[in-house]
């Protein structure tokens, strides 16, 4: 195997990552590699080299800080993100300067941090999921916190919530169930080509540590709430545009690029069936959804469901 290139595919989008020094070799790790591919033209070219990073002063304007892990700060048309570990100390172990379509950039490896030989993840979380979920926020869809579900029939099942809301319980839930396939329990990404919504796994996963690179057509969202009896309501258009946003991953700092989720959300919002599901913690839940699907989406309120057909 060499260890100079690696290509990773999330969401029809590959990001293609190469070092040209022999004595730098890479790799991906975890479950990044279920998203690995090879044979097409990336649609994000990231270089990587060796660096001294404690020489390297912070550059441009800072534009956000998550109070430990990582930093973004802009210089004229780059960004630039510093990647730290609290074990390390006040030098980020690596930095990502990216143009701002983020089509093409470089990683600079703190060349202190990591011993002789030692195969390195250049992407290693979190810099995968900022470069991918701000490029999808550039005119390509949304990443969300969620849940997603392939059921029997090839249909996506997307039960979204932000921590603790029940995404990882109901992952856990539907992996039992036969002919099912969990494509994340954490986060989503939600795209729309030849006028069909759809959903794909990430590698991004949460607790129950399920991903997987596949797809699905997003038949229905649910909202996630934990209550005493499962139950289940359909939310106007204004709601679960506002609870989507909420649960999404824009780059806040791009006027633009939040302008353009909340726009792609918000027709999401018109032409997918969305509902608010309340649930104890047990297969009965599978029943409900199985139920309303089986019924052609009819419940409570006498509203019907609306299928948006493939490509």
């Amino acid at each position: 195997m060499t260890h100079n290139q690696f290509t990773m595919k999330i969401a029809e989008i590959s990001c293609r990552v190469y070092s040209e020094d022999p004595a730098l070799r890479i790799a991906s790790s975890g479950a990044s590699n279920l998203f690995l591919t090879d044979g097409e033209p990336p649609d994000i070219t990231v270089s990587v080299s060796w660096a001294d990073l404690a020489e390297s002063p912070l550059r441009g304007e800072p534009l956000f800080d998550s109070g430990s892990v990582w930093r973004l700060h802009q210089k004229d048309d780059t960004y630039y993100f510093t990647i730290y570990s609290k074990g390390l100390g006040a030098v980020p172990y690596k930095a990502a300067q990216m143009g701002m379509k983020l089509t093409r950039g470089n990683i600079a490896l703190h060349r202190p941090y990591f011993p002789s030989e030692t195969i390195v993840d250049p992407l290693e979380y979190p810099l995968d999921e900022l470069i991918f979920s701000y490029f999808l926020a550039l005119g390509k869809g949304s990443e969300v916190h969620a849940c997603g579900i392939l059921d029997e029939e090839g249909l996506g099942h997307l039960f979204v919530g932000q921590s603790e809301a029940g995404k990882t319980t109901m992952a856990r839930i539907w992996q039992n169930e036969p002919g099912m396939v969990v494509l994340s329990d954490d986060r989503m990404v939600i795209r729309r080509l030849n006028g069909a919504y759809w959903m794909y796994g990430t590698p991004w996963h949460g607790d129950a540590l399920l991903a997987s690179p596949g797809r699905a057509p997003l038949s229905r969202v649910y909202f996630l709430a934990k209550g005493s009896r499962n139950a289940i309501a359909r939310l106007s258009p204004e709601e679960t545009l506002q609870r989507l946003f909420v649960c999404s991953f824009p780059p806040f700092f791009n006027v633009e690029a939040i302008r353009f989720v909340l726009t792609f959300l918000g027709e999401l919002a018109q032409l997918v069936p969305c509902y608010e599901l309340t649930f104890v913690p047990n297969r009965d839940v599978t029943e409900l959804i199985r139920s309303m699907r089986k019924a052609g989406g009819r419940h409570s309120n006498g509203l019907s469901e609306r299928r948006i057909p493939a490509p």
